[in-house]
């Protein structure tokens, strides 16, 4: 039997394991989803006292609260080891190999990878009748025009003449998508384009904004130009208010939905991606220096961006009929500054942000429901950030087909406490240097390749449960040759066939 028919067999079989859903998860509660961006897992404080017995260096009291109300996975991942690909695998379900631009880093004018075929997490909210909003670091593409009406496709900043249109949105909107309401910045806080959007209209930052060329020259402060370079943007972006900004938005979707039908707040914040531009204080709370680094001040800032949407689903009757999944786009992105004073990104992981170790992926991955889900469990499924999609749609009692969301597994039996068939087998990928990741049980095999995918090349083997810091690469090794090969053509075969890895809801 073929790996196609084997996974087939498998799917046909699990399939009866997703069907029940209980009268308590009829009651239709509302969803919220919050993803940090290159948050590492130790980069929450309550990870960090699993694993080290130093001090913390900079506390999220909120995210942990949020773990100690709720259940913590200890084996969770993104899709890839960079932002971009990651959140097309997030929002759709699908492995990034799926969409049709599956590396790097998208440009804000380049076309989106999701179709309209896509099961989304907007889509399967607004099918099962939701309002939903999505609020934050978009970095999935998207059309604009120039002035002549035709659409522009060039440099990921835009040119510097003002031959584009960028205060309307024309395409790839969160809208098409599946979301009623957004409040959006398409490259989040590094740009470029360095603009805010609400529902696709250019949202200007001060009464006297101008569109403009933003660049060292041109910016508030240069620091809010990042390494990824200028761009369109306008002459008041100022990346230290854009965090809370985006979390007031937060707070009035929630606010003006609570006690209507239930919503769905997607919410992906642009912490704790550089630049890191800490404001002096929040809310009288000082901010900025109170860490050793401006990137452990921005952990501060997300914390208390995830602590004003939990405290305003407090303050609206909400917080007790919700379903919060708190996760990170990938690993942390570490500082030896930092590793210094004892705070390490990855956790015990080797690796960080854009690395194909674990701690390129290792991320923190929270769920909270009150009443339902076991405050304070650890849960050691392997799970990743595609399973959200389809374990929203089980929520929801929306049905998926075949064609949709095809890696994404219904984590709802797990976080309920009921008989969960778990997940073998995940098919990842690395960061800049192309590189593929498959995991099996505790067995992991890293393979390089190149842009167009003719290299397939074996680089590791790992057993993650003897290693679990990759230190004791096993490929060469005689007695792995078997487990080697197996692996290598198990992650083609599917991959070539474009077969889904998921069971179908």
């Amino acid at each position: 039997m073929n790996i196609t028919h084997q996974i087939k067999l498998t799917l046909l079989t699990l399939c009866c394991t997703f069907s029940t859903i209980s009268t308590a998860q009829k009651q239709q509660p509302n969803i919220v989803i919050i993803m940090a961006d290159d948050l590492g897992l130790g980069d929450v404080s309550a990870f960090h006292r699993q694993y080290s017995d130093r001090p913390v260096v900079a506390e999220t009291p909120t995210i942990d609260s949020l773990a100690a109300q709720g259940m913590s996975f200890t084996d969770a991942h993104s899709p890839t080891a960079l932002c971009a690909p990651t959140r097309y695998s997030v929002m759709s379900g699908n492995s990034t190999y799926r969409g049709y631009q599956p590396w790097g880093v998208w440009s804000t004018f380049d076309k989106t990878a999701i179709t309209a075929d896509d099961a989304t997490i907007g889509r399967v909210g607004k099918q099962a009748g939701y309002t939903t909003g999505f609020i934050g670091k978009w970095h999935m593409g998207g059309t604009f025009n120039r002035k002549d009406g035709t659409q522009y496709s060039g440099a990921r900043g835009g040119p510097k003449t003002k031959v584009v249109d960028v205060s309307r949105w024309i395409a790839g909107t969160p809208e098409e998508i599946g979301f009623d309401y957004d409040f959006t910045v398409p490259s989040g806080v590094q740009g470029p384009m360095y603009l805010a959007y609400e529902n696709s209209v250019w949202y200007p930052l001060n009464k006297d904004s101008k569109i403009a060329y933003v660049d060292e020259n041109s910016a508030l402060d240069k620091k809010f130009v990042s390494d990824k370079g200028p761009g369109m943007g306008e002459s008041h972006w100022d990346a230290r208010k854009l965090n809370m900004l985006l979390a007031e938005k937060a707070t009035n979707f929630i606010k003006r939905n609570a006690g209507k039908k239930p919503f769905l707040l997607n919410y992906w914040s642009p912490a704790v991606h550089i630049p890191h531009t800490p404001p002096q204080e929040i809310n009288g709370i000082k901010i900025a220096g109170t860490t050793p680094t401006n990137h452990l001040d921005m952990n501060r800032v997300l914390d208390i961006e995830v602590a004003q949407i939990i405290q305003t689903l407090k303050d609206t009757n909400q917080y007790n009929n919700t379903l919060i999944i708190f996760t990170s786009d990938n690993g942390g992105i570490g500082n030896p500054f930092e590793q210094k004073a004892g705070h390490f990104s990855s956790g015990p992981y080797s690796g960080r942000k854009n690395s194909a170790l674990e701690g390129g992926h290792r991320v923190p991955f929270i769920a909270v429901w009150p009443n339902k889900i076991k405050a304070g469990s650890v849960n050691n499924t392997l799970v990743n950030g595609t399973d959200i999609v389809a374990t929203i749609a089980a929520l929801t009692q929306v049905k998926l087909n075949e064609k949709q969301a095809k890696d994404s597994w219904n984590l709802l039996p797990t976080f309920l406490g009921q008989p969960f068939q778990e997940r073998h087998l995940l098919m990842q990928q690395g960061g800049s240097n192309k590189e593929l990741m498959m995991r099996e049980g505790d067995w992991k095999i890293i393979m390089q390749t190149n842009r167009d995918v003719t290299e397939r090349k074996i680089h590791a083997l790992y057993n993650l449960k003897e290693d679990p810091q990759e230190k004791n690469n096993l490929v060469n090794k005689a007695v792995h040759k078997e487990r080697v090969t197996a692996m290598f053509n198990k992650y083609w075969q599917i991959r070539d066939s474009g077969i889904r890895t998921a069971p179908i809801l």
